[in-house]
């Protein structure tokens, strides 16, 4: 007798928490008054290094663009980046897609060409939790550098 097999099927309490939390994270990091810049921690460490760039910005949303290396990275190393939503009236963020990759789905079924799990975007944004919480509690915080362009 073969089993059925299960559909994922998020936890929007979860996920709403980790977008909340990431909410609050982020506007911990991030220079208050100030457009368009770039904002930069450094953690001596682990040798990294994490950037947080304002890509969009509106009366109800942001977009930032969160990414992260090593401090020695070698040339074929391509950075982690996220591309993350900021709704403030509701306080949360959301990682929407990864650099270069179209917006990813609440769930995808499995197995699907893209080879996503199902909870993919659930553990972005869990992944972007504890960065920002490593961040926040081992990084030193440089001066915001502007953006040209």
């Amino acid at each position: 007798m073969q089993r059925a097999k299960r559909k994922y099927v998020p936890d929007l309490i979860k996920q709403s928490a980790i977008c909340e939390a990431n909410y609050a994270r982020l506007r911990r990091l991030l220079p208050t008054g100030q457009k368009q810049r770039e904002y930069r921690v450094d953690w001596h460490r682990s040798d990294y290094r994490v950037s947080i760039r304002m890509d969009e910005e509106f009366a109800y949303t942001s977009t930032l663009v969160v990414s992260y290396w090593p401090e020695s990275a070698t040339p074929w190393f391509n950075p982690q980046t996220f591309v993350v939503r900021l709704y403030h009236d509701a306080r949360m963020a959301e990682v929407v897609c990864l650099q270069k990759r179209k917006q990813l789905d609440g769930r995808y079924e499995y197995p699907n060409p893209q080879m996503h799990q199902p909870d993919e975007k659930f553990q972005l944004n869990q992944h972007l939790a504890e960065w920002l919480s490593h961040c926040l509690a081992s990084g030193e915080t440089l001066l915001p550098v502007s953006v040209a362009g």
